[in-house]
């Protein structure tokens, strides 16, 4: 037994060792666990923040002045000018993304029971931004219309008033929701390809031949393989969470990173197995590559990260209990998001266990048998 242990513990050190030499893959595993996150996160489409509006206040009145000081941050970062002409220049030059233009007598015409109009412009080159931007807006100038005229009530009488409390992320902040979701997928990629890319280059060199001559077998070289792939990815996950999720995006951090890593330490027992399997159907690089894009694409898509699975058909939903990312995605969430404790993860815990171990047995018999 002891000798099983130390073989499994020195094949993993040789892994690491011959990863260290790769330049490539340690800068996609410094890229993709740090700016690969960062600028993923800041990017997305859906965000409204710190978006350029101008203000032209015509009126000049109590209305027109409290519309104007509704767009606050950070979702809008107001300018206050005193043309049109000076709107159009600005967004000729990208310098606004929306100009907010309020006509003179407003609040009278308003006030008259006419029915005024708000002149809103918005630079469309950025189609997402401006459309969902332009939603807020019309919000905001709803209530503040309604609020001023109904002095603070409601012109319709409803059976119920609705009070909206955002918990776990109360300003609705998407570079939280993009960081993780960025995480889980890095994490999932990198798992699949440095064990999936240490096997083919092995086969591909003869350096597998070499080791199944040896006082070795199969089961050793996959549990090094794993382990050694464990470490580090679980290394650079810590990095992800601590230094680029909490400290660089200002993400608040709930629940207990070390039962964090513990999930994360199963899920990548069931991804890395899958990598076996997968590296022992491929003979080559570009082989791999094309399983991996079937295989990755539509685990990330369908796991709940990007798309709730509510959404989804429920023949979908039931395939998908059986993807580790799903539960990887759940209890990303619940702990980094909620603050969950081991009373309320113990269940996605052990579907991953229960995935990792099936993955696990059939990649053994299929590698047993290619290397046979």
């Amino acid at each position: 037994m002891m000798q099983h242990l130390k073989n499994i513990f020195y094949l993993g050190i040789k892994e690491i060792i011959e990863l260290s030499r790769d330049g490539v893959m340690v800068a996609l595993i410094l890229y993709s666990f740090t700016l690969g996150i960062y600028t993923t996160s800041q990017g997305t489409p859906e965000a409204v923040l710190r978006a350029p509006i101008a203000i032209v206040d015509e009126d000049g009145t109590q209305l027109s002045g409290r519309i104007s000081d509704a767009f606050l941050p950070p979702l809008f970062r107001k300018t206050m000018t005193t043309s049109l002409a000076d709107v159009d220049a600005g967004m000729d030059m990208g310098k606004y993304t929306f100009g907010l233009v309020i006509p003179s007598k407003f609040q009278y015409n308003l006030l008259s029971g006419k029915q005024p109009e708000i002149q809103v412009n918005a630079d469309a080159t950025s189609m997402t931004p401006a459309f969902v931007g332009s939603g807020y807006i019309e919000q905001i100038i709803r209530k503040e219309i309604n609020n001023f005229v109904d002095k603070g009530g409601s012109s319709t009488q409803e059976p119920a008033k609705l009070v909206l409390r955002n918990r776990f992320n109360e300003n609705l902040t998407p570079v939280w929701f993009g960081g993780v979701n960025q995480l889980i997928t890095s994490l999932t990629m990198l798992a699949i390809i440095l064990i999936g890319a240490a096997l083919i280059r092995e086969r591909e060199s003869g350096t597998l031949e070499h080791l199944l001559v040896m006082p070795v077998c199969p089961f050793e070289i996959m549990c090094a393989k794993i382990w050694s792939m464990l470490v580090v990815v679980l290394a650079a996950t810590l990095v992800a969470v601590v230094v680029v999720l909490k400290m660089v995006l200002k993400m608040p951090i709930e629940g207990s990173i070390a039962l964090y890593l513990v999930g994360v330490s199963l899920t990548l027992f069931a991804v890395t197995s899958m990598g076996i399997f997968l590296s022992c159907i491929a003979q080559n690089m570009p082989q791999l590559g094309m399983l991996f894009i079937l295989v990755l694409l539509p685990m990330t898509m369908l796991s709940g990260g990007q798309t709730p699975q509510e959404s989804m058909p429920y023949w979908v939903q039931d395939v998908m209990q059986l993807a580790p990312t799903t539960h990887f995605v759940t209890f990303s969430q619940q702990i980094l998001f909620r603050g969950a404790g081991f009373d309320i993860v113990w269940k996605p815990f052990l579907k991953l266990a229960a995935i990792g171990i099936v993955l696990f047995s059939v990649s053994a018999v299929k590698f047993r048998k290619s290397a046979s």
